[in-house]
């Protein structure tokens, strides 16, 4: 932003609330907002036309715009921001919400409300939207006098953007947004009680580290804490310094080089044999920025039965919350990561013979059970296209996915190699939120390729979205991943319900190529490996969205599997369908 205009925007002139909101924004360093208007946010909207530096993007729904918000963060590591208005504008944002806050992503939400002395009396699209958002949020503020709305969004930035991060909801009535005060924008922000970079404890650093001298099989797992933090460079220094193994849950895959050699893969329920032994054999495990979600511990009772546990996380109720913890250290992760770099002793592990003798059983088993699967003829695999994807994308490529078997494929078989290449819904699993979150990863990174993976379920929760990609040219290459059921249920009834199939037949429509065109996007369609390898070449070549159909078996599951309660112990591998 020129200084000049700065100064302009930064007097203190009599302006409405919709004004100071627009101008808080662009000195929040805001680039984009995402959003769709109605009758109490209207007042914003017309603000907006006196401010042609401000970039909003309309998106088709509410959620979508959440959605796309939520991509643009993760991909950018900035706050995304996203508008709607009351009542139903402001609820159908809510499983955004409860996605970012499930996944720690800092948005700030704006939503509209009935004026001030409506509240409270069921007026047309009235919603307690702070009631209802409460337990998803970092944080919730009803703005119902004016000269409390700078303030409010300053702190509200602020929040959202340190600490564990998150989103941050800020509720605003319709005669606020209209009245006028002096624009007085806060310097500084000072949140009673709220320390978000808490000193690390030197003391428990030196406890962990001893640790890890006299460990003989010790291994990481890192999580969206490390991406989130941005301390990927910090967690290589420290584990090539250590010679840990390191696993990297869902949420925390592009942290280490796919292509690492201490890198084990990802744990859990579709994790890799060599990830899941050696959790289950260590002696000391390290959570790094990790929560211990159920889909990467399962069987609590049966969870690195050997292993002393350490636990580093910036939210001290994260540590022993699911697992009792030995060594408890609170802190940033990239704090923590460089005070264990820059004074860790003199002596190392790397020569230690316990240490080669763990990693020579560890990259045994990575030699024994690779990700792999049976390539019949010229049948179209999804783990084909997943690799075909991999290996024709560099290492700057974005990926986002939607939920189900292909976010699996895609975590097992993509290409994560730099930090914040890898963008989905971990702990909530929000289908729909694939093509949305594509959508502002583009816009947050104009000079990258995103590619966006979703399943024929989930895009047809959003593809009213593909409007989007095409008025505004968004290159996207839209992957979509066929096998006409509901798949990860195709899969659990599979396996888990005797082959019951209940709710899940999707076959037939629409016509996916049909439906991107009818939006302005170009669609392709593949059944063979042949097919699959001309069209995403095309895809690669065109500068604008493509949404390439992959058609692919309902009948292929995704392997390994640990059913949910279980154990290591009771892997499936899939048999010959796991052999390629």
């Amino acid at each position: 932003m020129e200084a000049n205009h700065v100064r302009n925007i930064m007097n203190p002139d009599i302006v409405s609330g919709s004004e100071i909101i627009l101008r808080c924004l662009l000195l929040e360093g805001v680039e984009c907002v995402f959003g769709y208007p109605g009758g109490a946010v209207l007042y914003i909207y017309d603000a907006m036309v006196d401010h042609p530096e401000f970039q909003h993007l309309l998106t088709r729904h509410e959620q979508g715009a959440i959605h796309a918000a939520d991509g643009y963060a993760r991909a950018s590591g900035k706050t995304g921001v996203c508008m709607a208005t009351s009542g139903p504008g402001a609820t159908n944002l809510i499983t955004g919400i409860a996605t970012a806050y499930a996944d720690s992503v800092p948005l700030v939400i704006f939503t509209g409300n009935v004026s001030t002395d409506m509240i409270g009396t069921d007026a047309f699209q009235e919603a307690d939207i702070v009631g209802m958002t409460m337990p998803v949020v970092k944080n919730s503020y009803f703005v119902d006098n004016i000269d409390d709305l700078a303030p409010t969004i300053r702190e509200a930035f602020h929040l959202a953007g340190t600490g564990r991060k998150g989103p941050v909801l800020i509720d605003i009535p319709k005669d606020i947004l209209a009245a006028k005060t002096k624009f007085l924008h806060p310097e500084t922000v000072n949140v009673e009680g709220y320390v978000p970079y808490p000193e690390v404890n030197l003391a428990q650093v030196n406890k962990l580290y001893q640790a890890i001298i006299k460990s003989k099989c010790p291994v990481i797992i890192a999580g969206g804490g490390v991406v989130s933090s941005d301390a990927h460079g910090a967690l290589l220094h420290f584990i090539e310094q250590l010679n840990i193994p390191v696993t990297t849950t869902l949420m925390g895959l592009g942290c280490v080089p796919d292509n690492h050699p201490l890198f084990l893969g990802m744990p859990g329920m579709h994790g890799t044999v060599a990830a899941n032994r050696a959790i289950h054999e260590a002696d000391l495990l390290i959570a790094i920025g990790a929560r211990f979600d159920d889909r990467v511990t399962l069987n609590i009772k049966k969870f690195a039965p050997n292993a002393e546990i350490a636990h580093i996380d910036i939210d001290a109720a994260e540590i022993g919350k699911n697992i009792h913890t030995h060594y408890p250290i609170r802190g940033d992760v990239s704090d923590v990561l460089n005070v264990f770099n820059n004074h860790v002793g003199d002596e190392s592990t790397p020569n230690r013979k316990p240490i080669k003798t763990w990693h020579q059983y560890l990259d045994s088993l990575k030699e024994m059970y690779p990700l792999k699967y049976r390539q019949n003829g010229h049948d179209l695999k999804p783990q084909y296209v997943m690799e075909l994807i991999r290996d024709t994308t560099d290492e700057n490529t974005i990926v986002t996915t939607d939920v189900g078997q292909h976010q699996m494929w895609a975590a097992q078989f993509g290409p994560f190699k730099k930090n914040r290449s890898f963008i989905t819904s971990g702990g909530l699993g929000t289908m729909g939120f694939g093509l949305p979150s594509a959508l502002g990863a583009q816009i947050a990174c104009p000079e990258k390729m995103v590619v966006s993976i979703n399943g024929d379920g989930g895009i047809q929760m959003c593809a009213q979205e593909l409007a989007v990609c095409a008025i505004h040219n968004l290159p996207v290459k839209i992957v979509v991943i066929n096998n006409q059921v509901l798949g990860m249920i195709y899969q659990w009834q599979n396996l888990l319900y005797k082959e019951r199939y209940s709710s899940i037949d999707l076959q037939g429509k629409p016509d996916f190529v049909k439906l991107a065109e009818a939006h302005g996007v170009k669609g392709l369609r593949a059944k063979t490996k042949e097919e699959a390898d001309t069209c995403w070449r095309e895809a690669l070549k065109t500068d604008r969205p493509v949404l390439i159909e992959f058609v692919v078996p309902k009948e292929e599951l995704v392997y390994p599997m640990i059913p949910q309660g279980q154990s290591v112990k009771e892997v499936m591998l899939g048999g010959d369908s796991c052999e390629k």
